[in-house]
């Protein structure tokens, strides 16, 4: 395989995976892919085409998701020439230039009811009728769908054929998301990094600082691999340099540090409306008496910060996500003072008591 679809991981949870995939390759039956987004299963399909008897023909690609409802039909089983505006000729559908190889259906569950009856009579027959055709044309295609929708739930709703879904549900390989493949966030980051490097025609490649690599691992990943890739190959092109380790990781490239009055973003907490400390009534009124300043104001709310942060990580032992929540900071807004006010894990251990305002009176 080239490197582009090459499968990179150690976890049980993925190998099961990829395990079960390699033993369904050789039968002539078809296949359903379930995973959320980024896991890999346009790879899954791969593998199944590549390792079937099949390898020497056509591999299909169809994402369901990517057309309208009314040209998905078209695309699938093709048509003649005339049949809708615009058909100005007759065209093979997917099925057809997958003839005797694999076709892979992806985003599945986006399938209208129509199409769902017509891919049936296919899996079924093994025929297809192009639209404005009145004689079928025999196709031997092995199905391999992927969604990330619950088919058994849509079943139970009528959103989705009970009958199609026995006739898909052969296999089913479910992909684990990254969050649950157990060690491989280093590997995928170090592969990923040093393609990166490579690209960039660094001397060497320098691999990512502790802290880097322990913030890689504490996030949750909601777009698994596609996910880590963008951020690994953003935080090799943005250090710039090829001999130090790499300590800077950006999630969201969207962060936007001069973020305009009145545009929150949803993931920031809106501050409190500050008080009105003005006399209501002017000089009738006593003025509300001032705060004692100490010396060092900003060395002070430094301190007293320095101080709630080390307490809440103590607390939660160290689970940056945890302290994130307890402290109303997002993740990116902790790691960024931890990093600030020089933290380590073993300052947790440090008797270190919580700084209060009293101290600064």
């Amino acid at each position: 395989m080239d490197r582009d679809v090459q499968f990179i991981g150690q976890s049980t949870a993925f190998l099961d995976a990829v395990e079960r995939a390699s033993r369904a390759a050789p039968v002539r039956r078809p296949v359903l892919v379930i995973g959320e987004r980024g896991t890999g299963k346009e790879l899954i399909a791969q593998r199944l085409h590549r390792l079937s008897p099949r390898w020497g023909e056509p591999l299909v690609t169809l994402n369901c998701a990517a057309l309208p409802e009314t040209l998905i039909e078209a695309e699938l089983f093709g048509h003649e020439a005339g049949a809708f505006t615009g058909a100005t000729r007759a065209r093979a559908g997917r099925f057809e230039e997958a003839d005797k190889g694999t076709l892979f259906l992806d985003e599945l569950g986006n399938l209208s009811m129509a199409a769902q009856e017509r891919l049936l009579r296919a899996i079924e027959y093994g025929e297809v009728v192009r639209i404005g055709a009145s004689r079928p044309v025999t196709v031997d295609v092995r199905i391999v769908a992927a969604t990330n929708a619950d088919l058994p739930r849509m079943a139970e709703e009528g959103a989705f054929r009970a009958d199609l879904l026995d006739r898909l549900s052969f296999e089913v390989i479910t992909l684990p998301p990254l969050r649950a493949r157990e060690g491989d966030v280093h590997e995928l980051a170090d592969y990923y990094g040093r393609r990166m490097a490579s690209e960039l025609e660094w001397d060497g490649w320098p691999g990512f600082s502790e802290g880097a690599l322990a913030t890689l691992e504490a996030h949750t990943w909601p777009g698994n691999v596609r996910e880590l890739r963008n951020v690994v190959e953003r935080a090799v092109y943005r250090w710039g340099v090829d001999d130090a380790p790499i300590a800077e990781i950006v999630f969201d490239p969207f962060e936007n540090p001069w973020q305009a009055p009145g545009s929150i973003r949803d993931d920031v907490p809106a501050p409190a409306p500050s008080a009105d400390l003005s006399p209501p009534g002017g000089q009738d009124h006593a003025r509300i008496p001032a705060p004692a300043v100490p010396g060092d104001l900003r060395a002070a709310v430094e301190a007293f910060e320095r101080g709630l942060l080390l307490d809440a990580l103590r607390h939660h032992r160290w689970n940056q996500r945890r302290v994130a929540a307890a402290t109303g900071l997002t993740y990116d807004q902790l790691r960024h003072s931890i990093r600030k006010h020089g933290l380590h894990e073993s300052d947790a251990s440090a008797a270190m008591r919580v700084v209060n305002k009293d101290d600064f009176e």
